[in-house]
C-alpha cells in the first residue's frame, strides 16, 4: 500500500475541521469578509502542506495553529493599513494648507487638460517616484525617449498653469525657466 492520495486527506481533514476551524476564525475577526480570507488561507496552507499535517486529532490543533497565525497576518497587515491612512491624511492636510483651495482647483485643472500621456508620464515621476530608466521599461521605449517627452509635458503643463494665471516663480525658478523656453 503506497502513500495516502493527498487530495483523499486534504478533504478528509477539510470535512472533519471545517467547522470547529470557521468558528475558531468567526470569534478572532470583525467581519464575515475577515472570517472568509482568514479561513481561506488557513486551508490553503493545509493544501500546500497536507503531507506535513500531523494524524489524527493533531491535525485539529495544528490547523489551529496555521488559523492563529493567518489571523496575526491579518492584524498587522489591518495596523499598517491604518497607520498608512492617518499618515496620508496629515500629509493631505498639511497640503491642504499650504495650498489655497482655488489654486489647487486651478493645478488640477491645468493638469486635467493635458493630454492623457502626458498626466501618466508626470504621474509617473511625481506620484510614483520613478526614474527615467523605470519609465522606459513602463513605457517600453527608450530612456532618450522617456527624457524628451518628459521635457515637453512638464513645458506644456508650466504653459498651462501660466495661462491661468498662477505666479510659477512661487513653484521655483524652473518652473517659470520652462514657460519661457529655457531648460
Amino acid at each position: 500500500m503506497g502513500p495516502p492520495d493527498p487530495r483523499q486527506r486534504f478533504e478528509e481533514i477539510y470535512v472533519a475541521h471545517y467547522t470547529d476551524l470557521l468558528e475558531y476564525v468567526r470569534r478572532r475577526t470583525r467581519s464575515a469578509d475577515d472570517a472568509a480570507d482568514a479561513i481561506s488561507e488557513t486551508f490553503t496552507t493545509a493544501w500546500r502542506r497536507v503531507h506535513d499535517i500531523p494524524e489524527g486529532g493533531q491535525a485539529r490543533l495544528w490547523l489551529y495553529g496555521v488559523a492563529r497565525r493567518v489571523l496575526a497576518n491579518q492584524r498587522r497587515g489591518e495596523s499598517r493599513r491604518s497607520a498608512l491612512a492617518v499618515r496620508l491624511r496629515a500629509e493631505l492636510a498639511a497640503w491642504d494648507e499650504d495650498l489655497p483651495r482655488q489654486e489647487a482647483d486651478v493645478i488640477r485643472e491645468a493638469f486635467q487638460r493635458l493630454s492623457p500621456d502626458d498626466r501618466e508620464l508626470l504621474s509617473l515621476v511625481s506620484w510614483e517616484g520613478l526614474d527615467t530608466a523605470q519609465i522606459a521599461t513602463v513605457l517600453g521605449c527608450t530612456r532618450g525617449a522617456v527624457r524628451l517627452r518628459l521635457h515637453r509635458a512638464r513645458k506644456r503643463l508650466a504653459r498651462e498653469l501660466d495661462s491661468a494665471d498662477l505666479d510659477l516663480v512661487r513653484y521655483g525658478s524652473r518652473a517659470a525657466a520652462l514657460v519661457k523656453g529655457q531648460p
